[in-house]
């Protein structure tokens, strides 16, 4: 069953390939009609807003009436950014008079078809549809906390999920499903069950796999029914590996942790290229903010901090700074939420994160990257690598300006903060590649525009 967000994402591009053409088509008199590279480049600019706003993501969803008016801001910023590079661009399509007439005929349709097609899928929603029917073996505190996980972060919206219970079931699960714990017996074998709702996947998840009927696994799995196995389902399913429930047997035999040369290159090759390209374009914002920075409390407008890379390699990060120049003398000590540390212009520049901007320099010596984990201080790594196990397995990657814990966990400055920002820290590792970059950095600009628990 496809899932809301991917239907929604269908949606969009039958908008973008189908409907888009089609009304400037209908529209627009021939000789303001952009060519298909034109047409392109407006298509490919409104879903890329999209994808960059989250409008895919299980929050925008869930809120439809939000996720409409990030839609309009999407239409509008993704046909602005068309029409100036088609008049920036060397001209391969109509003449650039053209541009008017295709801008506003484009931002009339996007709304439309950003409204309709998020509209459409809500509509599917109430009606029942998009629902993951999942069947999972095991009824105990495992599969108690598999349902407990998926409806408060799964990927999915709604999730129809069927327990067997397979011995030792948890009270609080047999309590709040009632009949959707199933007993298994000689006529009701799990291909049955499976068959009967209509299953999806099939996931693994007793509390003990002793005694486990595999052969009835394997009739599902022959029968065309996806089986899964409880922690790699749950990382898929959630974006991050929860670490209260980990099993460091299954880390050794699981996929990922692998780094490749080719990898490592062409991840070289996209920081170089995108903190370049984000130093020139920023540079006149990076000198007013450090002047701002200095007429609001003497003292530099850089601040260098000792923090720890790649291999536990300890460098010096650049940041605008944005406390007083006496914040540590009584020692290192995470920020606190309204930090009376903190000047008047630095609470600005940390809500915006252009107090970040300097670590671009970093990207370029090489110290970071611009998508990994976010680089501590080593006094407290030391402190959290014994409270925290797997803390040193962030090290295996540069550490990064953004990062998958960035987009997907506010601003956090606890022991409890750090564990959570570890399981997706964790699952970054484990999942290493150019694309998860690339999708890390189109979703920093949602953090940026709507920067929810910054501190």
């Amino acid at each position: 069953m496809i899932s809301a967000g991917r239907a929604l994402l269908l949606l969009d591009l039958i908008a973008a390939i189908l409907l888009w053409p089609a009304l400037a088509l209908l529209i627009l008199p021939s000789g303001y009609r952009p060519g298909p590279p034109g047409l392109a480049l407006y298509a490919v600019t409104w879903l890329l807003f999209l994808a960059a706003f989250g409008l895919y993501r299980r929050e925008a969803l869930v809120e439809t009436r939000k996720s409409l008016g990030r839609a309009a801001l999407a239409a509008l910023l993704g046909s602005l950014t068309a029409a100036f590079a088609a008049a920036a661009l060397p001209p391969f399509d109509p003449p650039v008079y053209g541009t008017g007439a295709a801008l506003a005929t484009a931002l009339g349709g996007f709304l439309v078809f950003g409204t309709l097609t998020r509209v459409a899928t809500f509509a599917l929603r109430h009606r029942g549809a998009l629902r993951r029917r999942v069947l999972v073996i095991g009824a105990g505190q495992r599969a108690w906390d598999l349902a407990l996980l998926l409806r408060r972060e799964g990927r999915s919206i709604a999730y129809d999920l069927t327990f067997v219970d397979v011995g030792d079931p948890d009270p609080r699960l047999v309590e709040a499903e009632g009949d959707r714990v199933v007993q298994p017996n000689a006529q009701s074998e799990f291909l049955v069950i499976a068959q009967r709702c209509a299953a999806d996947e099939i996931v693994i998840a007793p509390d003990d796999r002793r005694g486990l009927p595999m052969h009835q696994l394997l009739a599902c799995k022959t029968g065309g029914y996806p089986v899964s196995e409880y922690l790699r389902f749950l990382e898929r399913e959630i974006g991050r590996i929860d670490i209260k429930r980990l099993e460091l047997g299954w880390l050794l035999v699981t996929d990922g942790f692998t780094f490749s040369p080719i990898d490592r290159a062409l991840k070289r090759v996209l920081d170089v290229t995108v903190s370049g390209a984000l130093l020139l374009l920023t540079a006149p914002f990076l000198l007013l903010a450090a002047l701002a920075v200095k007429l609001d409390d003497p003292g530099p407008a850089i601040y260098r901090q000792a923090r720890v890379t790649q291999g536990g390699r300890i460098f010096h990060i650049l940041k605008l700074r944005t406390m007083r120049v006496d914040a540590e003398k009584m020692g290192a000590v995470w920020a606190a939420e309204k930090d009376p540390r903190i000047t008047r212009i630095g609470r600005f520049l940390r809500r915006t994160r252009l107090d970040e901007l300097p670590q671009l320099i970093n990207i370029l010596k090489g110290d970071m990257s611009f998508v990994g984990p976010r680089p501590e201080r080593p006094e407290f790594i030391r402190d959290l690598a014994v409270q925290l196990p797997l803390f040193e397995e962030r090290h295996l990657v540069k550490a990064g300006l953004t990062g998958w814990a960035q987009i997907n966990y506010p601003y956090g400055a606890s022991l409890n903060d750090a564990r959570s920002k570890l399981s997706y820290d964790l699952y970054y590792v484990k999942n290493f590649g150019l694309a998860l970059d690339l999708l890390i950095i189109l979703q920093t600009l949602r953090v940026v525009l709507w920067p929810g628990g910054v501190r």
